[in-house]
């Protein structure tokens, strides 16, 4: 087993020990994904510092204890469409992707271009985009020509709950989001049902701001 193999383990076993991780869909994700292939070189030895880190423009990958976090939140299962806003470097929806596996589908947006591209030579470089389709655009809009979806989860804070979003989700379908100012959010559960929305919070976060028609100009 290589270190950065080792430094995996040992960051899986802290996030179970610390309550991050519960299920054993989520523990097999973490341990399977290499956050170090998501990474620009230079940051490779980091890759298992519980700490989010730049992956360049501006952006950063969030820390590993975060993305535990939404994809327990996010209820998910084999099978599933997924909708991700804020592709980054592509490692949170390779996690999600392994979560859903066999037969899901994760949909990430993504409006900086080169971090499209970056996102999308990860995930070919790791074998995960079979399983994720990358879309350079305005993620506060959605992406309306896969709709609806059973899963969206929002990897950037948005100043309220973009409108298309919702109107993207399946009945029944679960939304995650980190709603508030420009860096410091709270992370929210929207569930969309037959007669409208319920909502949960779930503690507060910072992430990058939300750019778009419905998000922070």
């Amino acid at each position: 087993m290589t270190d950065l193999s080792n430094a995996r383990e040992r960051l899986v076993a802290s996030l179970l020990r610390r309550g991050y991780i519960v299920s054993p869909q989520v523990e097999k994700a973490m341990r399977t994904v290499p956050r170090e292939e998501f990474l620009p070189r230079d940051l490779r030895d980091e890759a298992y510092i519980d700490t989010p880190l730049p992956i360049g423009d501006g952006q950063t990958i969030s820390a590993p204890h975060m993305v535990a976090i939404m994809v327990e939140k996010l209820d998910l299962a084999s099978g599933l469409d997924v909708l991700e806003i804020g592709a980054g470097s592509g490692y949170h929806a390779a996690v999600v992707a392994e979560a859903i596996s066999p037969g899901g589908h994760v949909y990430t947006m993504e409006r900086l271009p080169s971090l499209a591209e970056f996102a999308q030579d990860n995930l070919r470089r790791t074998g995960y985009d079979r399983m994720v389709s990358v879309i350079v655009g305005d993620g506060s809009k959605g992406l309306p020509e896969h709709a609806p979806y059973d899963r969206i989860f929002v990897a950037c804070g948005a100043p309220d709950i973009p409108q298309p979003l919702v109107d993207q989700l399946k009945v029944d379908g679960e939304m995650l989001i980190p709603v508030g100012e420009r860096y410091c959010q709270d992370l929210i559960k929207v569930v969309r049902r037959k007669g409208g929305i319920t909502k949960e919070n779930h503690g507060g976060c910072v992430f990058v701001p939300l750019v778009g028609e419905h998000g922070y100009r």
